[in-house]
């Protein structure tokens, strides 16, 4: 097979599935850069390989074979990363001075995302997911993903791993029992596109920006968490998340501007709302954090701030909040 005729082939069967292989690493990792990392080594192996590559699985099995090795490896080097909420419990009472961990932790990173790119239900790709896959160990976790979420067979899944399907499905069962203790269910999720959970979240921001606690008491579930990577300190329950936000963060209105990621024209967090927030400072609008929710039936269910200007640019999300349109351009 010439070079050329090599690369058109290896292009033809394996690009169509690099999004899907990117988020398979990214649930196995918690990390967009370390999935694009265990994807950019993937390839690497399968053109090395691909001449090799007798047909006794599909080209999507083996490359999961070598993704999941990949995730595997960058896994025992690394370890694993969580959320503020996966490392303790949260404050009893709003904090004042807020912590960071006590030593270096990895921070599980929002994945930008549209639903519609994304292999498996939309609840797969959320973070709160993720970051309960994080409590697996790591084969755990891959059998998990590669049987519920990805859809393989037991006997695909123990080619994958080189072991047996019946260590798949003991292994499985395993894991969907800690998966249960690690992310107990919510109410359904809001669909993106639903009137009820869009109105919702317009009041939410209205609230926000307006710093009209009434309002924001109104839209938060009573069970709502609030955390802020990379703080360690994190906040669970109505009151304390609404004392934490009343005295730390929206006490005066206008100091706050909220921008969805789509009136951006860039993509959301894990398939969620997401939301640019941009902080009043010397005149300016300036980018301040990157705030993911999750929007139930009963209310906003949970908040995540990102405090974090490394993963700005994965969003290319602008520095200054732009100028809102004018009359003009909304006729």
């Amino acid at each position: 097979m010439g070079v050329a005729s090599k690369e058109e082939d290896f292009t033809r069967v394996t690009g169509p599935l690099r999004r899907e292989v990117l988020a398979h690493c990214y649930r196995m990792l918690g990390s967009t850069v370390d999935a694009e990392d265990a994807v950019q080594e993937t390839y690497v192996r399968a053109w090395r390989a691909f001449d090799r590559f007798e047909g006794r699985s599909s080209v999507r099995v083996w490359l999961y074979q070598i993704a999941t090795n990949a995730c595997l490896r960058a896994i025992e080097q690394r370890g694993r990363r969580a959320l503020p909420s996966g490392l303790g419990a949260p404050e009893a009472a709003p904090a004042e001075h807020l912590r960071l961990a006590a030593a270096p932790t990895g921070w599980i990173d929002p994945f930008p995302a549209d639903p519609a790119d994304i292999v498996g239900r939309r609840e797969h790709i959320r973070l709160a997911f993720v970051a309960a896959l994080q409590h697996l160990v790591p084969r755990q976790r891959a059998v998990l993903i590669l049987r519920d979420v990805v859809g393989l067979r037991a006997q695909e899944v123990a080619r994958v791993l080189g072991t047996s399907a019946v260590s798949v499905n003991s292994a499985l069962l395993r894991a969907r029992a800690q998966l249960r203790r690690a992310a107990p269910a919510v109410d359904t999720l809001a669909e993106p596109a639903d009137p009820a959970g869009r109105a919702l979240l317009d009041r939410y921001v209205t609230a926000f920006e307006s710093a009209d606690i009434g309002s924001l008491t109104a839209v938060l579930r009573e069970d709502v968490t609030f955390e802020m990577p990379p703080y360690a300190t994190w906040f669970a329950g109505r009151d304390v998340v609404v004392g934490f936000l009343s005295a730390q963060v929206v006490t005066a209105p206008d100091q706050f501007r909220l921008m969805p990621s789509s009136a951006l024209g860039q993509p959301a967090a894990n398939g969620q709302p997401t939301f640019a927030t941009y902080v009043r400072a010397a005149g300016d609008l300036r980018l301040h954090a990157l705030q993911v929710i999750d929007v139930t039936n009963g209310g906003v269910a949970r908040i995540h701030v990102f405090l974090r200007p490394d993963l700005y640019p994965a969003f290319h999300l602008p520095w200054r909040a732009p100028d809102p349109p004018s009359a003009a351009d909304r006729d």
